[in-house]
């Protein structure tokens, strides 16, 4: 319909065209780009779904999004109920959901953290903790079950949780900011440009550091101390062990002359 109006008024037609398909269907932005837009689809109803998918496989001659709207845990009350839970999960109990972990003699790293940094926070108001979707994974499950109003988690953002710590820090508040080594990677723009050359003292509580095993080849922190110790007025620091960790936690919580990472 649009190349049968006369010409002048085309191009005003056709965004029009986009903007009311953009309204009704969505999908117009990824078009634009260059995409094929498919969507949005019920990812829980697989009729649906997998003819869409094989489709697509079949006949893509581009770049394709396909939009799939899914509810965490759909279908499994507890995993539903369960805000942060769910994830990478161990052998469970089919009925609360409880997973059944192995008992350890040594707690682990991340719970020697989350310890160590609730007692200092209980001595100073100022320190606030922040994480990227991974409260659970970092030890702010138990810091935030601790002091609920001081903890903030910015979801699947890493970027925004190093740019919201600077801020916080720049107000006069001591962020923790709380990250897998790995996913600190997506946000080292904004270590080095709203954290180190703004001198400001967030604390980088870096989890996964190493080579950590079980979680594969993506969680590998291999490459944290590289990447960070190059950056003006920031110290970074490594326990080689529990006792160090709580020192660590006790230092970074009072070290205010720049960034601090361990």
């Amino acid at each position: 319909m649009v190349s049968l109006l006369p010409e002048p008024f085309q191009e005003g037609a056709r965004r029009a065209k986009e903007m009311l398909k953009g309204m009704a269907v969505g999908g117009t932005l990824f078009e634009e780009l260059g995409f094929s837009y498919v969507g949005p689809i019920d990812g829980h109803d697989l009729d649906q779904l997998l003819p869409i998918l094989r489709t697509a496989q079949a006949r893509a001659t581009g770049p394709m999004l396909i939009h799939v709207l899914t509810k965490k845990g759909k279908g499994y009350a507890p995993a539903e109920a369960a805000r942060d839970k769910g994830h990478a999960t161990a052998k469970f109990d089919v009925l609360t959901g409880v997973q059944q972990k192995a008992a350890s003699n040594a707690p682990s790293y991340t719970k020697v953290f989350a310890q160590s940094l609730i007692k200092e926070a209980e001595q100073d108001d100022k320190i606030v903790a922040i994480t990227a979707a991974m409260p659970d994974g970092t030890g702010l499950d138990l810091f935030g079950a601790r002091f609920p109003k001081r903890t903030f988690d910015v979801g699947i953002a890493e970027q925004h949780a190093v740019t919201f710590s600077a801020g916080l820090a720049a107000g006069g508040m001591k962020p923790f900011c709380t990250i897998y080594s790995t996913f600190l990677q997506r946000g080292y723009d904004q270590v080095v440009h709203d954290v180190a050359i703004q001198r400001l003292p967030v604390r980088f509580a870096i989890d996964r550091a190493g080579l950590v095993g079980a979680d594969g080849a993506t969680h590998a922190g291999s490459f944290d101390i590289a990447f960070l110790a190059n950056l003006p007025g920031i110290v970074v620091m490594a326990a080689a062990d529990e006792a160090e960790l709580v020192h660590m936690v006790a230092t970074a919580a009072a070290h205010n002359d720049g960034p601090i990472a361990f």
